[in-house]
């Protein structure tokens, strides 16, 4: 297995409700510097995105930004990281985070950052890569998706053979460990028995 060096982040442009999700948010950017690990994100320097770019840059560590154009004004992007890259629209965004990254982390966030990460679950799902997926459930804040999930599998919707293959981590510092024993190209049912098990 190849080991991780780069990691795409998932996460609000807020900070949430919770002082807990920025916390996170830190230790996790503290925790890829630390293990030389590179940061793709959405390039933004406001909530949980700005948060967690700051802390890998302080870090020492490697950040490249991906934003499109017509969000720049909106989530003032973050001038001082490594890497900027400006693109015309969300898909090429998406399309070059994934292209930049060896696994996906999602710290809490609203309707943008699920909606990423359950387009990797399914890419993943189709047997379109097999990149380690981290959820990153800070007081339980991604329980309601898993139930959701548990009930989709209930109702025939997830069958044999088209298991969603994900890790659920629930400390931020359980994230580069997971991801170092994890590696890229990692065994889906190892992650499948993860998932079950936690």
């Amino acid at each position: 297995m190849a080991p991780v060096k780069t990691v795409c982040v998932y996460c609000g442009s807020g900070f949430g409700g919770n002082p807990a999700f920025r916390d996170a948010a830190e230790r996790l950017g503290t925790a890829l510097a630390r293990a030389g690990i590179g940061l793709v994100y959405g390039g933004g320097d406001v909530g949980l995105m700005g948060t967690v770019a700051r802390a890998v840059m302080q870090g020492g560590g490697h950040v490249t930004g991906i934003i499109p154009d017509f969000l720049q004004a909106r989530e003032h992007m973050l001038e001082d990281i490594q890497e900027t890259i400006v693109v015309g629209d969300m898909h090429t965004r998406k399309r070059l985070m994934f292209e930049r990254s060896d696994a996906f982390v999602a710290l809490p966030g609203g309707i943008g950052t699920l909606e990423e990460l359950v387009e990797q679950l399914t890419w993943s799902q189709l047997g379109q890569h097999r990149k380690p997926i981290v959820l990153v459930s800070i007081a339980d804040f991604w329980s309601p998706l898993l139930t959701l999930f548990a009930h989709m599998r209930e109702q025939g919707f997830i069958r044999d053979g088209l298991e969603l293959s994900y890790l659920v981590a629930h400390d931020a510092d359980a994230v580069v460990p997971m991801l170092q024993r994890t590696g890229r190209g990692s065994d889906p049912e190892a992650e499948r028995f993860v998932e079950e098990r936690l």
